[in-house]
């Protein structure tokens, strides 16, 4: 599973992160070391024992994303969690495990507390994004699942990765950011000038720009602004060699200005009622999931309802094996009394364990059940996409055209020279004389 980690602060904002209510279902697994048993006293513990330090990032955040495909047990996630924690130097510190559910996916978010309460500073995290790579590359191999490309070798990166800010950046777009970023990078990959990439960014709606400090943008229609060297994944010096001066072009306002004039109103209505549209068109599905979160949640804790009772009944069994009174002394002196414990204790481990098992088959047949709408969900993403792609292209071409007004003069002698001579043509067809044959 990939393993994703950092150090950070922040002790409120990231429990309530992880309590989102985006998420399908959240459910507080583990909470080890702390005195409170919520994310949030919990955190708040730590900042506290912190504020003996000099440290600010005194929490390690780390999560666990199996691939989407696969049926992944509780067990196994901790046995990750685990690894990680022996990897890391964080055994023994306190921490919380949290599952979180969404579209059909299950993955799941620890959270230790940096600060040894002994020696009162924090635990030193050295290479750790090294050793999460290597621990996954571990845990793929030993679950038998296929290598991601980033993990066959260390030198090989996926080139459809984003920060955070671009998914944001691309998301209040209106565009995948897999898209936008394949977009730049084929059309710096099929261009050798100026010219031949701005036309090859015009072609999906993009226009180049004098940025305010980054040196070459481009903007879409929506007046969204895009670093050239970060979607194209070069670099600003290589930027400056191939598109030139960037004073040379206009300023982002400047070019807003005239997408906006270019823009008809046509065209944005053309755009409005697609988005419209499309979101008509996720509403069902999107119920339909809610629906679907609520009937697990009902099933999940029906099933948590049984096993307390189960286990109300089972303890109250182990507890009546213990005789009272001189029966119960004399079990004491001979050791039958400890034989019963050891018994009872095994058994309870093991009702633990059956009760965990049951739990995670319910999870998983659930998880399965939303994969299957998931499907549509992809299905119906996909299709959207498409639709918006030929809507840019459109608008691309439209951005393109030039008004009367900015051509040439040049341009326009010869608009009107071949207006003159076509209507001649056509008023009196000219017979080719011997000096045109040889001309």
């Amino acid at each position: 599973m990939i393993l994703k980690g950092s150090q950070r602060g922040g002790a409120i904002q990231l429990a309530t992160h992880l309590l989102k209510a985006e998420n399908e279902h959240v459910e507080i697994h583990q909470m080890r070391g702390f005195v409170s048993d919520d994310l949030h006293g919990a955190f708040n513990e730590a900042h506290a024992i912190a504020k003996g330090t000099r440290c600010q990032q005194f929490l390690f955040s780390l999560s666990l994303n199996p691939p989407p495909s696969e049926r992944v047990s509780t067990q196994a996630f901790e046995r990750a969690a685990d690894a990680a924690e022996e990897r890391l130097g964080l055994e023994g510190q306190p921490r919380a495990l949290v599952f979180h559910e969404k579209e059909g996916r299950r993955h799941a978010h620890v959270v230790w507390s940096r600060i040894d309460s002994e020696t009162m500073r924090a635990i030193n995290l050295p290479h750790y994004k090294r050793k999460l790579t290597e621990l996954s590359k571990e845990l793929y191999l030993e679950h038998g699942w296929d290598l991601p490309d980033g993990l066959r070798n260390r030198h090989m990166r996926d080139p459809l990765s984003f920060s955070q800010d671009e998914w944001q950046q691309a998301m209040r777009a209106g565009r995948d950011p897999r898209e936008v970023k394949q977009v730049f990078k084929q059309a710096w990959k099929r261009s050798d000038s100026a010219k031949a990439f701005g036309a090859a960014l015009m072609e999906n709606g993009f226009v180049v720009a004098r940025g305010d400090r980054r040196g070459h943008v481009a903007i879409d229609y929506t007046g969204e602004i895009y670093s050239i060297a970060k979607y194209a994944d070069v670099r600003a010096k290589e930027v400056r060699k191939r598109l030139g001066d960037p004073a040379q072009l206009n300023s982002v306002e400047d070019t807003k200005a005239a997408l906006r004039d270019r823009l008809t109103p046509r065209l944005k209505e053309f755009s409005d009622r697609m988005q419209e549209k499309q979101t008509d068109e996720r509403r069902p599905l999107k119920d339909e999931a809610r629906q679907l979160a609520k009937a697990q949640k009902r099933e999940r804790e029906r099933l948590q309802v049984q096993q307390e009772k189960r286990w109300e009944k089972e303890a109250a069994e182990r507890q009546a094996r213990y005789r009272s009174g001189l029966k119960g002394l004399f079990d004491l002196v001979t050791g039958k009394a400890k034989a019963v414990r050891n018994a009872n204790a095994i058994e309870a481990w093991e009702a633990l364990k059956r009760d965990q098992l049951q739990k995670d088959r319910l999870i998983l047949d659930q998880l399965k059940e939303r994969q299957v709408l998931q499907s549509r969900v992809v299905e119906l993403r996909k299709a959207q996409i498409i639709e918006r792609t030929k809507l840019d292209r459109m608008i691309g071409q439209v951005l393109g055209m030039k008004g009367h007004s900015e051509m040439t003069q040049a341009e326009r002698n010869r608009e009107r020279l071949k207006e003159y001579l076509d209507s001649n043509q056509r008023q009196k067809p000219k017979t080719p004389t011997d000096r045109d044959m040889e001309r």
